[in-house]
């Protein structure tokens, strides 16, 4: 059964973690109108994966807008992020970065397929980078 929820925990708040983020060694893809970044860290204890979600007031003046379109981020995040968590190798955590790009609103359907789009690509990139474990290990008496 899948947990659909966003708690504190995975939300992504200490500003050292964030400044990271934002510096080198960190990625990012754009999917209009957001913008990923992530970075890959080591993972003990807590979440595996921690969200930042950013809409600047500078795109988006209003309030109400905002606030509105950091709903629909976490709305589309907490309802998708079971493939994520399921991707990930044991042992690797992700800090991510959710970055709003567009200076006027958007419908809830177009962020939700943005949002999947772009955890599919976290997905496809973090498989690509991580050392492949399935080699094929024969014994000489194999035929």
């Amino acid at each position: 059964m899948r947990i659909f929820t966003f708690p504190k925990a995975e939300h992504l708040c200490l500003r050292n973690d964030i400044e990271q983020l934002f510096t080198s060694g960190s990625k990012s893809a754009a999917a209009y109108p957001l913008r990923l970044v992530y970075r890959t860290v080591d993972h003990q204890t807590g979440p595996q994966v921690k969200v930042l979600l950013s809409v600047p007031k500078r795109k988006l003046r209003h309030a109400v807008d905002r606030n509105r379109a950091k709903r629909q981020l976490r709305e589309a995040y907490r309802k998708h992020k079971h493939s994520l968590l399921a991707a990930l190798p044991h042992g690797i955590g992700v800090h991510i970065g959710f970055l709003w790009l567009s200076d006027k609103p958007v419908e809830s359907e177009h962020i939700e397929k943005k949002v999947v789009q772009l955890l599919t690509r976290l997905q496809e990139n973090l498989l690509s980078s991580s050392p492949s474990t399935s080699e094929s290990s024969c014994t000489p008496t194999c035929s």
